[in-house]
């Protein structure tokens, strides 16, 4: 199933050779992942700056940074910690971290610890809902960790964990939930379903692995060309979910934004194409599903920020 190109002992995607601490706990939570959601807070604060313009000032801004950054490092690094067992015996994995001896358990908890109140402090700076809230976005990503081991919708768990990140930038500038109630329902669920997708494609590498441990995913429990047709299908509710926010106008994005909505629909399409042989032979390149799940996904985040946020400063 698997390509001699994910051999035992290859460094994975998107980590650090050097062996600095920083480059050990950049490696650790795979630091330029950070990619995928951080553009989507730029798009909550972009939504946010029609109805509150004031909100948004460079201090804002560094906190919001400060707060996903670190909210992220903390969820990642949490997921590590409780999959540290499973990713020493699975040869994909067994190179990261703590199962490669590179990071103590000691330093990963101490790691996380610390992101964590960061994270809280720098929710609080911004305003007191953000500030209630965070413990409650916390929470949230760190039991994503576990729900593989329970339901194959850990995918969703995981869609609904960044989905969080445009509301709490929109919270963050405008202090109190959007008027109609739903836009920012509707983003955080077009945001959950892009991550569904783009994640049932890259658990397609580790399909054996988590079937023999009786691990759940979408391909685990309905096979390759099954799960693709899934992860398409999430992938055309998000871009529908997306077009939405245009049609319905809970925003007043114009025509740029509606670009961007095409070229997150090519983008994914271009993505599954990436994949459609190895699905149908079931001979997996680790390699081409890295570059299917890192680089066409950070164009499609950072494709969506740029031109919603020059749909906001030029057409208006």
């Amino acid at each position: 199933m698997r390509d001699a190109a994910s051999a035992v002992g290859d460094r994975e995607g998107q980590t650090f050779a050097g062996e600095s601490l920083a480059a050990r706990y950049a490696s650790f939570v795979r630091l330029p992942h950070t990619l995928f959601a951080l553009p989507f807070a730029g798009v909550g604060v972009v939504l946010a700056s029609y109805a509150h313009p004031d909100g948004v000032s460079p201090t804002a801004l560094l906190w919001i940074l400060l707060a996903f950054t670190a909210a992220r490092f903390a969820a990642m690094g949490f997921n590590r910690i409780v999959d540290r067992d499973f990713d020493a015996e699975n040869p994909r994995t067994l190179q990261r971290e703590l199962p490669a001896g590179r990071l103590t358990l000691a330093q990963a908890w101490v790691a996380v610890v610390a992101a964590s109140a960061l994270f809280i402090f720098s929710a609080w700076q911004l305003n007191a809902l953000c500030g209630w809230l965070a413990p409650l976005a916390l929470l949230w990503v760190f039991l994503y960790s576990y729900t593989k081991r329970f339901t194959w919708t850990a995918h969703l768990a995981l869609g609904l964990g960044l989905g969080i990140a445009p509301v709490g930038a929109y919270l963050a500038i405008a202090g109190a939930w959007s008027r109609p109630w739903w836009a920012l329902v509707l983003v955080a669920a077009a945001v959950m379903f892009w991550v569904a997708g783009f994640d049932v494609i890259y658990s397609f590498q580790d399909m054996d692995y988590d079937r023999a441990r009786g691990l759940r995913s979408l391909p685990a429990r309905f096979g390759l060309v099954r799960g693709a047709r899934v992860a398409r299908g999430l992938h055309g509710g998000a871009v529908a979910l997306f077009f939405l926010i245009w049609a319905l106008h809970p925003f007043p994005v114009r025509w740029l934004y509606l670009a961007a909505v095409a070229v997150m629909a090519v983008l994914l399409h271009f993505e599954h194409m990436l994949v459609r042989d190895q699905v149908r032979t079931g001979r997996l390149d680790i390699a081409r599903i890295d570059r299917a799940f890192f680089r066409v996904n950070v164009g499609v985040s950072s494709a969506v920020f740029l031109l919603t946020l020059l749909d906001r400063l030029i057409l208006r």
